[in-house]
């Protein structure tokens, strides 16, 4: 291992499901365990905080419509603001531990309405300042229920004492743009925070890290019907079975070129270490350069608009 050798760790363990501020304690624990394990950077799965919404995948939107607008009510008053620094005690816990933090939020917009949430990656640096919030691009099918669409001017990579870091959450990483707007600002690290799971999506992780010569960390949202809390509106109607995996997680960790190197976690609650060496991203790209010499800018050509997409300009 080089200079640039880190062990990260990924946390695939429930959420207090529509509780932010218990979500957040599970968050913050784990930050001080996986800490005192060495990790220096750890990473949450999407909508960490308070949970991803697996309800809206078996309700129906008409016959189930007062229950779904009951639920959102809730889901509005747990998600996270950033404008209101919602996020403080994680960044507390990050800087008390020297710890990056990848976590995603339910965020509230907090200066627009204030009544939309988007599907939002929040990048915490070990000083517990906020390096990048990215928002989902494009939720998927019933998604569009939930959240608002985000824009791209959080569609970037950060500099971390380890490495170059960057993320995309669930299928944004089916979209090949979006995954080139890393690879061409030198990702290392790459996030990829998510509800998918499975071989389809297991084997897209490892597409990725050949593709980009990237280190891959998938993070999966692993929920039991059994944790969801007794409190969640008619839990009994919507999560009928109690003996089942909503959703089996999949977490992995996966080497520039694509070997993996730990996981997938599936079916289980833990935590997944791995050692990684961003050094590695820079060697192996001798053979492949997706955003270098193996790019035909005379040819290809790629523009990103990052201006924030506000709905309205005051002068």
């Amino acid at each position: 291992m080089g200079d640039n050798s880190v062990k990260v760790a990924v946390v695939q363990r429930p959420p207090i499901l529509l509780d932010r501020a218990a979500t957040m304690t599970v968050a913050v624990d784990a930050v001080a365990e996986v800490a005192a394990a060495g990790a220096r950077l750890v990473v949450f799965p999407e909508t960490f905080i308070p949970g991803y919404p697996a309800w809206i995948w078996s309700l129906r939107p008409g016959d189930d419509y007062a229950l779904s607008g009951e639920i959102h009510g809730r889901l509005l008053q747990a998600s996270v603001d950033l404008s209101a620094d919602d996020l403080d005690p994680l960044r507390k816990a990050a800087a008390e531990h020297d710890v990056v933090v990848v976590c995603g939020v339910h965020e509230r917009e907090g200066s627009f309405s204030r009544a939309t949430i988007y599907n939002t990656l929040v990048t915490i640096g070990a000083d517990g300042s906020v390096l990048n919030r990215h928002r989902k691009l494009v939720p998927t099918n019933p998604e569009r229920m939930v959240w608002g669409q985000g824009d791209a001017s959080g569609l970037r990579v950060v500099d971390t004492a380890f490495g170059r870091l960057g993320g995309l959450i669930c299928w944004e990483n089916y979209m090949p743009l979006a995954r080139y707007a890393l690879y061409a600002e030198g990702v290392q690290i790459y996030i990829a925070s998510t509800w998918d799971s499975g071989e389809t999506w297991l084997s897209s992780m490892r597409h990725i890290a050949a593709e980009g010569r990237c280190w891959v960390i998938g993070s999966g949202c692993a929920l039991h019907a059994r944790d969801v809390p007794e409190s969640f509106p008619s839990r009994e109607a919507v999560f009928a079975d109690p003996e089942t995996w909503i959703n089996p997680g999949d977490s992995v960790v996966v080497a520039p070129g694509g070997q993996v190197v730990a996981g997938p976690m599936s079916d289980d609650y833990g935590i997944l270490y791995a050692d990684i060496d961003a050094d590695t991203s820079s060697v192996v790209h001798r053979t492949l350069d997706v955003a270098g010499h193996y790019g035909r800018p005379d040819v290809f050509s790629l523009t990103v608009d990052r201006s924030p997409q506000n709905p309205i300009a005051f002068t």
